[in-house]
């Protein structure tokens, strides 16, 4: 397949998703988290992009409403690539539109991994404690400093992201097309997502079941009979049960509802703990 290398958006359209990319998580919701902040800051660029394609402009209004999170610091770096991976998409009528949701979610995982331990783990650390030790002795610049020793790097981080991921992507993409690999990548980039769904499941969703089997030394709780079995299989059934009731079509107001019922009767009666 021969690639248009053609750039669709310039500098004052990049940064119009910079300045958006701010509002990251002020809709982050429990459905699909970051998704809302995500699409906001890329509708400058997919109207831009797709602004005689309709058809292609509605399809990727949808596709970046789908379930996103990232360390806010770091979103412009996904931002950029899917801007990229965008602009192929309108320039080749056969490119694959899966693979741009494929590399989003095959970006969360390293890109938290790394952004958690070092703007949350590491720098905002540092700077509490600079920032924590002037203000105990009354110094007007603790507060001052602890803002600009956390800010100053983070939003460096985030300007430089855009347009790393942006050129990155525009360049990566363009090679991986003219060797053909970019199928075994979308196929690498949705299996490595699905792992960091499955490890989500294992760490972020708890069930405990305290009942015991029997009494004395011999009783045998029923968490161990299932964790015997398959180690967080409660979790792991209780996810497939709410992507059930999702696939049928259960707002998601409701399944948070249900969850939080299914909580509260478990916690009363013993069931769970």
């Amino acid at each position: 397949m021969k690639m248009k290398s053609s750039k669709l958006l310039t500098r004052k359209d990049l940064m119009k998703t910079f300045w958006r990319s701010f509002t990251a998580e002020w809709a982050w919701n429990y459905e699909r988290q970051m998704n809302l902040g995500y699409s906001y800051a890329m509708r400058p660029a997919l109207e831009k992009i797709y602004h005689n394609q309709k058809d292609k402009l509605i399809r990727s209004y949808k596709r970046h409403l789908e379930f996103f999170n990232v360390t806010p610091w770091l979103v412009t770096f996904p931002l950029g690539i899917s801007i990229a991976m965008e602009e192929q998409n309108a320039l080749n009528d056969d490119f694959d539109e899966n693979s741009i949701n494929d590399i989003k979610v095959a970006l969360m995982g390293p890109l938290s991994g790394i952004g958690d331990s070092f703007f949350w783990g590491t720098l905002r650390v540092i700077a509490t404690g600079v920032g924590t030790s002037l203000a105990m002795h009354g110094n007007i610049l603790g507060p001052i400093l602890f803002l600009l020793i956390f800010n100053i790097p983070a939003i460096l981080a985030r300007y430089y992201g855009l347009f790393v991921g942006y050129n990155i992507g525009a360049s990566f993409i363009e090679k991986v097309q003219k060797t053909g690999l970019m199928d075994k990548l979308s196929y690498g980039a949705s299996v490595l997502g699905l792992a960091v769904v499955g490890a989500m499941v294992a760490t972020m969703v708890t069930l405990k079941m305290p009942l015991k089997i029997g009494t004395g030394s011999d009783a045998t709780s029923v968490q161990g009979i299932f964790d015997g079995i398959v180690p967080k299989i409660l979790p792991l059934l209780f996810t497939f049960f709410v992507y059930w009731l999702d696939k049928k079509g259960w707002k998601a107001q409701w399944i948070l509802l249900l969850i939080a019922a299914i909580g509260i009767f478990g916690a009363w009666s013993g069931l769970l703990g």
